[in-house]
């Protein structure tokens, strides 16, 4: 008996939309706190995170910065009529100009630790950014991407290089996870033309999971959990294979889902002042767009949607803990589906 689709709808209308552009207009040039990941080789290489990232210093994190960067850039090309629409801008254009990205680009060789920085979570980011500001059809997001090409391309040779060496893939559900990263590479790599990326991707993720079955998804969440590392390689997967090959593999790798009989409860939050513990609230968003993408399984839709409304009207809670990233997994949630829809 097929399954219908919840009547529950939650839209991303210009109401929510302004409301969720508060967050990353809060951060992206709020210098502290700041959580820092460099190793330092030698005394010139402490420095504030404005001197090292002038054009992603806010937001707690490199990352959350990035991703901050690549929210405000989605709303802006969604709705036109934001409220702060000029705001928004005038900050992209600070931060995003061809000498503060060449200074990102120079942290990366301070020392031999400096090369892996934010391997591969804060690199997946930054092309997801590029390939947003790439697909955009507007004066502002041309200027942009040019500026940021040569960050974009340094990260596709460093992808391209460290692919290769990782032997076993990271199967964790925060940032080092290996299937987010190749699956957010693989979207760049696809709409830039980036041949040599796509078919290193292609090629690291057979090597990684086409042998993959029965995911233990019983056992997710871990406590600190923002990503799911069953759902993540079920969405690289469905990147790297042609359709009836996934189908396959998928019903192999997660049969209850691929039987429509999946049951998988959103990730509970007590406590969201606690940086670690709010990462749930990540998982349940990152969870929805990696079901979403899904098409044609009604169980896989209806859990994104309940995953998507449980956290949503909690991540505007007045906190930083989750204030300085949680849009990015919201807003990436609803694109997914709108593209479903589409």
């Amino acid at each position: 008996m097929a399954l219908v689709k919840s009547p529950k709808q939650i839209d991303l209308d210009l109401e929510q939309a302004n409301r969720l552009m508060e967050l990353p207009l809060a951060c992206i040039q709020n210098e502290l706190p700041y959580k820092s990941g460099i190793v330092i080789d030698k005394p010139a290489d402490l420095k504030m995170p404005i001197e090292h990232h002038p054009a992603f210093y806010g937001c707690f994190d490199w990352h959350s910065a990035v991703h901050g960067h690549w929210s405000m850039i989605y709303l802006l090309k969604t709705f036109p009529d934001l409220a702060k629409k000029q705001e928004a801008i005038q900050m992209l254009d600070a931060h995003l100009t061809e000498e503060n990205i060449l200074q990102e680009i120079a942290y990366f060789s301070i020392n031999k630790e400096s090369q892996s920085f934010e391997r591969t979570y804060g690199w997946a980011w930054l092309l997801k950014l590029q390939e947003e500001l790439y697909t955009w059809d507007d004066p502002l997001g041309k200027k942009w991407y040019q500026n940021i090409k040569p960050l974009a391309d340094y990260i596709s040779r460093s992808y391209i290089e460290y692919l290769p060496k990782l032997v076993y893939p990271i199967r964790v559900g925060e940032h080092t996870n290996t299937a987010f990263g190749l699956s957010f590479a693989y979207d760049y790599a696809q709409t830039v033309g980036d041949k040599e990326l796509l078919n290193s991707i292609k090629e690291n993720s057979l090597r990684f999971y086409s042998q993959d079955a029965n995911c233990p998804i019983t056992w997710e969440p871990s406590g600190h959990d923002f990503l799911s590392p069953c759902l993540q390689e079920l969405d690289i997967m469905r990147k790297v294979l042609p359709k009836a090959e996934f189908e396959q593999w998928s019903s192999s790798f997660l049969p209850a889902l691929s039987e429509q009989q999946l049951i998988l409860e959103p990730g509970k939050i007590i406590d969201r002042t606690d940086g670690k513990l709010v990462h749930l609230d990540g998982l349940n968003f990152s969870r929805a767009w990696c079901l979403y993408a899904i098409k044609g399984n009604t169980n896989a839709y209806n859990l994104a949607t309940e995953h998507l409304d449980y956290s949503l009207s909690k991540i505007t809670d007045g906190d930083y803990a989750g204030q300085h990233w949680l849009a990015s997994f919201a807003l990436y949630a609803f694109k997914i589906r709108t593209e479903l829809d589409d």
